[in-house]
């Protein structure tokens, strides 16, 4: 069942409704517990619905996330609240006492996404899912794989003219739908609340805002997918300009005690899988990659030998002290080569930032009395049933997040069960 609001009690709650929020709920429920699953976001899928591709496969994660959703709407022992965020918490383990708020969607259950209120809806918003690189409606779908299949309006950018309303003929739109608080009773609490992109603003000398030319690993990632703002062609954001020329810059606020002190992990592997984007698109690009180390570890390794191999891809070993917009629309990337001492200065149509990975909990962590360590990643603790999973816990890719994710559930039932 999907967005109830009835209280409940007994079970596992799993916050966050990612990639390791899915899989820990699963893992429960299918051994034969109630679980009750909270998203913030109007959708489940969390970063991994952003995607283009992720590894080791390469392939698209609508696939995975498909069957997930699928076994989700199978399994009743899963009740999904999305649009809904924890306010307080208390309690001990096998009896935590969870307050919650849902906000207003203001599309009910009736939606068929027949898209007639779109149609009509005069007002638009930038959209978010993709990093504000395009606009929808002021109803909207979240994207194209949203779970639960509903629009949802934004009433930041929402007039209350009634058109929609009028063009519903479900009787789905409830303008004047109200938040709701409710209280659920749990034996433990997974924390699965994902991560967010590195404010690429806080680093003064890579000018991000300041050039169209300059976006981030993420903003790549949506330009590169099908369903992106540029349906998978890798555009340049603002005159659509087909890039021949790229650099990345790694360790975009990772490593960086001013800015995020620990290795981000993912973000070597997520540039050179968006080099493989970018030959796929332009054969003959030239791409450069400013690195501090390479981490590609394991059967990686092979990965980053073949475009290593790559006549038309630079590596160089040096970090970016500054990067300068230039008059037609491009940048200059100004490095220097910690090898060989070569300063330089690289003239490019696109510069991506690989920004790192913050844990998306550390604003609301400490109100919730939850531990953290330095840089904001949940310690958790299985013997008091608050246990952390995926990049809540750490940075993280898929793989390693699943892996947590199945531990936590594990963790999770074992407390409900003593």
């Amino acid at each position: 069942m999907t967005d109830e609001h009835t209280p409940v009690s007994g079970g596992i709650l799993v916050v966050g409704g990612g990639i390791s929020g899915l899989t820990a709920a699963l893992e429960a429920a299918e051994v034969g517990t109630d679980v009750f699953l909270v998203e913030k976001n109007p959708y489940l899928g969390g970063r991994v619905a952003q995607l283009n591709q992720y590894f080791p496969k390469l392939c698209p994660p609508s696939c995975g996330l498909e069957i997930n959703f699928k076994r989700i709407k199978n399994n009743r022992r899963i009740r999904v609240y999305t649009m809904t965020e924890v306010k307080n918490v208390s309690g001990s383990a096998g009896n935590y006492q969870v307050t919650m708020e849902t906000r207003s969607r203001y599309v009910n259950n009736n939606c068929t996404c027949c898209n007639a209120c779109v149609e009509v809806c005069p007002e638009e918003r930038d959209n978010d899912f993709n990093f504000n690189m395009d606009k929808t409606k002021a109803i909207y779908k979240p994207h194209d794989m949203s779970f639960p299949m509903k629009y949802v309006i934004d009433m930041e950018a929402c007039t209350k003219c009634g058109k929609c309303v009028e063009a519903c003929k479900y009787e789905a739109i409830d303008l004047e739908m109200e938040a709701k608080s409710f209280t659920l009773d749990v034996a433990s609490i997974i924390w699965a609340t994902g991560w967010n992109p590195y404010d690429a603003e806080k680093m003064d000398k890579l000018k991000f805002g300041q050039s169209n030319a300059i976006i981030t690993n993420m903003m790549m990632e949506r330009l590169s997918a099908p369903n992106g703002p540029t349906e998978g062609k890798i555009l340049r954001p603002g005159d659509n300009k087909e890039p021949e020329s790229f650099a990345f810059i790694q360790c975009a606020g990772s490593r960086d005690e001013n800015h995020l002190e620990y290795c981000s992990y993912i973000c070597c592997m997520a540039s050179l899988k968006q080099v493989t984007y970018i030959r796929e698109r332009y054969p003959e690009a030239k791409i450069s990659v400013y690195y501090i180390d390479l981490r590609t570890p394991g059967k990686y390794e092979k990965f980053r030998e073949k475009l290593m191999a790559d006549e038309n891809i630079s590596f160089i070993k040096g970090k970016v002290a500054d990067i300068i917009p230039e008059a037609d629309g491009g940048v200059t990337v100004i490095a220097e080569n910690a090898v060989t001492g070569e300063k330089i200065q690289e003239k490019v149509d696109l510069a991506i930032l690989a920004t790192g990975m913050a844990p998306a909990i550390q604003a609301e962590g400490s109100s919730l009395g939850l531990q953290m360590d330095d840089s904001g990643f949940l310690l958790g603790d299985a013997d008091a049933g608050m246990i952390a999973a995926g990049c809540a816990k750490k940075a993280a890719d898929v793989v390693t997040s699943n892996q947590s994710a199945t531990a936590a559930a594990l963790k999770a039932i074992q407390v409900l069960r003593r």
